[in-house]
Parts: C-alpha cells; structure tokens; sequence
C-alpha cells in the first residue's frame, strides 16, 4: 500500500474518534456540552492545530484567521458533498448550520504564528514565474492574478475569500489539482474551476511554490469588503 494511502487511513481512525465525541457531547440533551468553544472544537483542533495554525503535512492546512464565511462554506461543503475527505465528512455529518457558523467564527478570530517558510529546493527562475503569476496573471490566456481576489497581501478578503499565505506548496498544489480535476467544486459559476483548468502543471508548482516562501506579513487579517467587482463570477462570493 501507497505510503500517502497508509497515512490518510491512519489520520481518518484518528479524526474518526475525535469526531465520535464531539458529536456525542454536541447531541446531549444535558448539560454534557462544554460551554467553551475551545473545548467544543477539540476534534477540529486535533487535526489543525491547537489554534488552528495546520500542521506539517499535506492533509491539514492551517484555518485560524480565514474569513467566517469562506470557513462556513468549507464545512457545509464537507458535510453536504461539495468537498469530499472522509474524515471531515464524518465529522461534521450531522451539525447544523448554526453550529458550524460559531466553529468558523471561532477560527476565523484566532492569528497565532505563522508556520516557517517552506525551504526546499526550487530555482529562482520558477519562483519568479510564480511571482509574476500570482501578482499580474496571464492576460493573454485570461488568468486573472490570484491578488486580484485574495487581497494584496493576500491574507483574504472578507466576507468569504481566504488567505492564501501560511500554507505548504504540496497543500496549495494539492488543492489546486482537486479544482482543475472538478473533485473540488463551489457554487456556479465555479470561478476556481473555471481558473484551475486553465493551469498547467508548470503554473501550479510555480505559484504554489512561491507563495508557501512567503514570509508572514505585518496585518495578516483578511482585508476589509473590496468594493471592487472580482475579475469574474464566483456563485460562493457576493457580487
């Protein structure tokens, strides 16, 4: 068996039991349920980080800080199948809306540390392809740049587009593949979609490798509403 195989089966039995007992304390009719949130989001917490920060593999990104509503999203994409990762499904299979929006909200207040920089080796003329990606686009294949929506800083965009820093290349690179395959999919119009298939390999590990380089920045919060229109139609993001 495929060692990723083998740690993905090991991570679902982990994440499988901490979802048993959070559902089991969110289903008690008693006064079971802890009252603090951090005690509630233990199994999220378990996976993720103590705060939300990810951790060192390819299976859990970090979400402390994201904008409530891009984490909302994710969750009830997980439970309701626009997501697909068996032990998130499992896990918030049978939490309502309102449950998952405190979870999100709780999330998207935190900011701890950054992770450090991935290090490995990538030549500058790859990084700087990324840059140029990441930052300008392609307009002759009409590839807006991906600042153009996640923010200057690329910290997100409130109310629902998240940051794009404090991630590992392997994550984003992963994240984009589900996007450009359609196993990964939004409301429609699905604008990821519509940008992931005009990627080619070449452009996914240029930018997620310069962007997993990059170094915290000095606000690492989501910006403010743009009132600017996005440079197309996403049917998850208010227009």
């Amino acid at each position: 068996m495929h060692c990723r195989t083998i740690g993905s089966s090991i991570l679902f039995v982990v994440c499988s039991v901490w979802a048993c007992t959070t559902l089991a304390a969110a289903g008690d009719a008693g006064s079971s349920m802890p009252s603090a949130m951090d005690e509630r989001v233990r199994a999220c917490t378990s996976c993720h980080g103590v705060q939300g920060q990810g951790l060192n593999n390819d299976y859990f990104p970090r979400i402390a800080g994201k904008p409530a509503d891009y984490l909302f999203n994710q969750l009830s994409s997980f439970r309701d199948g626009g997501r697909t990762y068996p032990p998130m499904g499992y896990l918030i299979a049978f939490l309502p809306d309102d449950y998952l929006r405190k979870i999100s909200q709780y999330f998207a207040d935190l900011q701890p540390a950054y992770p450090n920089a991935d290090t490995g080796s990538v030549s500058p003329a790859v990084l700087a392809y990324g840059e140029r990606l990441v930052t300008h686009g392609d307009p002759a294949r009409k590839l807006p740049a991906c600042a153009a929506c996640h923010g200057a800083r690329l910290t997100g965009t409130q109310p629902g587009i998240p940051g794009l820093l404090g991630l590992h290349a392997s994550y984003i690179a992963g994240q984009m593949g589900t996007w450009r395959s359609g196993t990964r999919h939004a409301i429609a119009p699905d604008c990821m979609h519509s940008i992931a298939v005009k990627l080619t390999d070449k452009d996914i590990t240029a930018v997620s490798s310069w962007l997993a380089r990059q170094p915290r920045p000095d606000d690492p919060r989501p910006a403010p509403v743009s009132v600017a229109a996005l440079p197309l139609a996403c049917g998850s993001q208010p227009q």
